[in-house]
């Protein structure tokens, strides 16, 4: 559907690249995950989702997020707006001030590191700790559930972009742990350690 949609924007795919079908990319590319949170897939959680992410110039443009099994889309276009769409119909989404009563922080239910990020958080205020899997992570921060959610752990490109794109339209921000801003198109589409934080995170 995206090739007849956009048949000359290439399309970055994770079993197509593990398979060794690489396409050439340079200013606009997709990236896709058909299945992100297999452990949550087979653990039967209801936590994996389909991601898809249009980047233009290193930046996620716009990105869909969906949970089939439970039943939420999330979506994001830079520079408008992000919404979730449910059960209750579709809303706005946008990521909250932090609460004087300290951040939630949301950590992934596969791939923890309990003593780094209790590194990571320091002194901050921190009132609660949420897990959740695939890109549900990035979603929850956008949609004012969760402030924080710091990734020190490997991850790809196409793991986290659509969850990028439709933080960044809810006002968040994704970058690495110096500051600087997550860019895309990277060689080997391997991302550093990240953090994603919400408008007072």
């Amino acid at each position: 559907a995206l090739r007849e949609l956009t048949p000359d924007v290439p399309i970055i795919a994770e079993e197509a690249v593990a398979a060794g079908r690489v396409p050439e990319v340079h200013d606009r590319f997709w990236l896709v995950d058909p299945l992100d949170g297999t452990k949550e897939f087979i653990s039967r959680n209801g936590e994996f989702t389909v991601n898809i992410a249009l980047i233009q110039d290193g930046a996620p443009l716009l990105g869909v997020v969906y949970a089939p099994a439970i039943g939420r889309l999330f979506a994001g276009l830079d520079g408008e707006t992000a919404y979730v769409e449910d059960a209750g119909g579709r809303r706005p989404i946008r990521c909250r001030a932090a609460p004087a009563e300290g951040i939630t922080v949301v950590a992934s239910r596969s791939h923890g590191d309990a003593a780094a990020l209790d590194a990571f958080l320091g002194t901050r205020k921190v009132a609660s700790l949420k897990n959740a899997g695939s890109s549900l992570k990035r979603c929850l921060v956008a949609a004012g559930e969760a402030d924080l959610y710091p990734r020190l752990g490997r991850t790809m490109e196409w793991d986290i972009a659509a969850g990028h794109a439709v933080l960044a339209a809810a006002g968040g921000r994704v970058t690495d742990v110096a500051g600087a801003p997550l860019r895309y198109g990277k060689p080997g589409f391997e991302n550093p350690h990240f953090v994603a934080m919400g408008a007072g995170a």
